[in-house]
């Protein structure tokens, strides 16, 4: 390996485990404070809001990484430009380009590791953090999946207990349910079974129902049944994505499809997933020429700011594209892939004569 290769290899690498355990620092910090808020009320060891902070963080930190990439990149041209060590690459014939494309392939490499690795253990410790944390909510006694073999429920209402499964959702709609009603002690009290149940309210509306009560089978053209879940609380209770790795978001989309439920937030997330090593190299080409741009005429405190500036207009592009994805105002692709041909068609406006820097 070339030097000057390992050089900034190097340079680089401990810029982003500066910025990386430093924002992740102070993301565990702001986690512990939302616990010890969380558990104020709630008699539990000091050990716990701790624990779940540190489980908690490291899906945050995968959020932020477009913003650890673009602050590392500026930290690297500091680094360098404190000694005008830029100034001796530019002598020895390496153009600015040259280290923008060095950059590029460590951000690529480092972005497949994080999004292959990281992601994957990231998620599975927001799963545990979601389900350690549901024990002490007021919904610990409710539970919904979605399986291969369609949604099932479990609910308490009073003293009675639900167990719902149906097969199909259609808008508003339960088709082919089966629920179970059990007293306080686990006994069955009666069975009911129809094709079409309204869930736009917590109510339900039962249509053309059959009751099953021991032996007997008992006709009823509509009642109503009191539940804790409405159409709106059943589509919220799948939108904590970050909590699944990219096997078993494939496997929810599967599911979601035989269940005719909408899969357009899973394919966002998929899709964001996808894109997030080119996204992550344009955030460091960004970063890079910006910084070859202004070298001469900016403290490093400007520099900074102007990082943490760019970082926020990123995230509410992003956002602002993504909510329209996920509405489905427009095609999942455009909503993830135009923020990022927008962000590469303005790299390539400055990387054009970053050379004449």
């Amino acid at each position: 390996m070339q030097t000057y290769i390992r050089f900034i290899t190097q340079t680089y690498l401990k810029a982003f485990a500066y910025v990386f355990f430093i924002m992740f620092g102070l993301v565990f910090i702001l986690n512990i404070l939302g616990e010890l808020d969380f558990f104020s009320k709630i008699n539990v060891s000091a050990f716990l809001p701790a624990y779940l902070s540190l489980i908690n963080t490291p899906s945050l930190i995968f959020e932020m990484l477009p913003f650890i990439f673009l602050l590392s990149t500026q930290l690297f041209f500091i680094n360098i430009f404190k000694d005008n060590q830029i100034n001796i690459f530019k002598y020895n014939g390496i153009r600015n380009t040259k280290i923008i494309l060095l950059l590029s392939g460590i951000t690529f490499v480092m972005s497949l590791l994080l999004v292959t690795f990281f992601y994957h253990a990231s998620s599975n410790l927001k799963n545990i953090y979601l389900e350690l944390k549901s024990n002490y909510t007021t919904d610990g006694k409710y539970l919904a999946v979605i399986t291969k073999n369609g949604l099932w429920i479990k609910d308490k209402v009073g003293s009675q207990s639900l167990i719902i499964k149906a097969s199909k959702i259609n808008d508003h709609y339960l088709n082919n349910s089966f629920i179970s009603i059990f007293d306080d002690k686990y006994n069955i009290v009666q069975n009911i079974k129809s094709d079409k149940i309204d869930i736009s309210l917590k109510e339900w509306k039962i249509y053309d129902a059959k009751i099953f009560i021991d032996n007997n089978v008992k006709n009823i053209d509509y009642l109503t049944l009191k539940t804790s879940f409405d159409y709106e609380l059943i589509q919220s209770l799948f939108s904590n994505l970050s909590s699944l790795s990219i096997i078993k978001l494939f496997e929810l989309r599967n599911n979601y499809e035989l269940l005719n439920y909408s899969t357009t937030e899973i394919s966002v997330q998929i899709q964001k997933l996808f894109s997030y090593p080119v996204f992550l190299i344009f955030m460091t080409i960004l970063s890079a020429t910006i910084m070859l741009y202004i070298k001469n005429n900016t403290t490093n405190r400007v520099m900074l700011s102007m990082g943490l500036l760019i970082s926020v207009l990123i995230y509410y592009i992003n956002n602002f594209f993504y909510v329209f994805g996920n509405t489905e105002k427009i095609p999942v692709i455009l909503s993830v892939w135009v923020p990022i041909f927008i962000f590469g068609l303005f790299n390539s406006i400055l990387i054009y004569r970053i050379n004449e820097k």
